[in-house]
C-alpha cells in the first residue's frame, strides 16, 4: 500500500523574509513541517516553535557512563585481578587514573551522541532522503507545509505564503 505525501513549498532568497513570513504563517494557523536552507539561520528555530534540544542531557549520561566504566575498569584490574605496585603507589591510586577516565569519558559521550542524534533525526544509512527542491543545496530557502497536517485548504495555504513574500510557492508530491 503506498500513502502519498502532499506538500505546498514557499521559496524564498532572503532570510530576513523567511523569518517574517515563518512568523505570519503560524500566526494564521498553518502548521509548517519543517525550513529548509543552505545555511544555518539566527532565530529560525525560535520562530518555527522548536523545543530546546536534551542532547546535551543525553551527553552527560553518556560521559557519566564512560567515567563510571573507566574507573570500575581501572579498579577491578589493578585492585583485585591483578595488582601491582608501581612507582611505590597503592593498589588502587586515583592520580594515575585521570587519564584513561577522561579519554573513555570524552570517547563515550561523543559516540553516545553521534548515536542519539541520528536515532531522534530518522537517520538510517537505507533511506532515500527527500529532497522538497534541489535549490536548497544552493542559495534557496524553502517552506514546506505538509497538507495533511493542516485543516486548511491547499488553495487557501497557497493563498497566505505567497502573501508572506515567496517567490514561489510550488506543489510537491511524494509516494512512501
Amino acid at each position: 500500500m503506498e500513502k502519498n505525501k502532499h506538500y505546498v513549498l514557499g521559496v524564498y532568497d532572503d532570510e530576513d523574509v523567511l523569518l517574517s513570513a515563518i512568523e505570519k504563517v503560524r500566526d494564521s494557523g498553518v502548521k509548517i513541517q519543517e525550513v529548509y536552507s543552505p545555511f544555518p539561520v539566527h532565530g529560525i528555530d525560535d520562530a518555527l516553535g522548536y523545543k530546546k534540544t536534551r542532547l546535551p542531557i543525553a551527553a552527560f549520561l553518556f560521559g557519566l557512563l564512560g567515567t563510571s566504566l573507566a574507573l570500575i575498569m581501572q579498579v577491578s584490574m589493578l585492585g583485585f585481578d591483578w595488582p601491582m605496585i608501581i612507582g611505590g603507589k597503592d593498589f588502587v591510586a586515583l592520580p594515575p587514573f585521570v587519564p584513561v577516565t577522561f579519554e573513555l569519558t570524552v570517547l563515550l559521550a561523543a559516540l553516545g551522541m553521534v548515536g542519539t542524534f541520528m536515532i531522534v533525526s530518522d537517520l538510517k544509512p537505507y533511506k532515500k532522503p527527500r529532497l522538497m527542491d534541489i535549490r536548497i543545496t544552493d542559495d534557496k530557502h524553502v517552506m514546506a507545509i505538509d497538507l495533511a497536517g493542516n485543516t486548511l485548504a491547499k488553495e487557501d495555504i497557497k493563498k497566505i505564503v505567497n502573501a508572506t513574500g515567496a517567490n514561489e510557492v510550488n506543489d510537491k508530491d511524494f509516494e512512501d
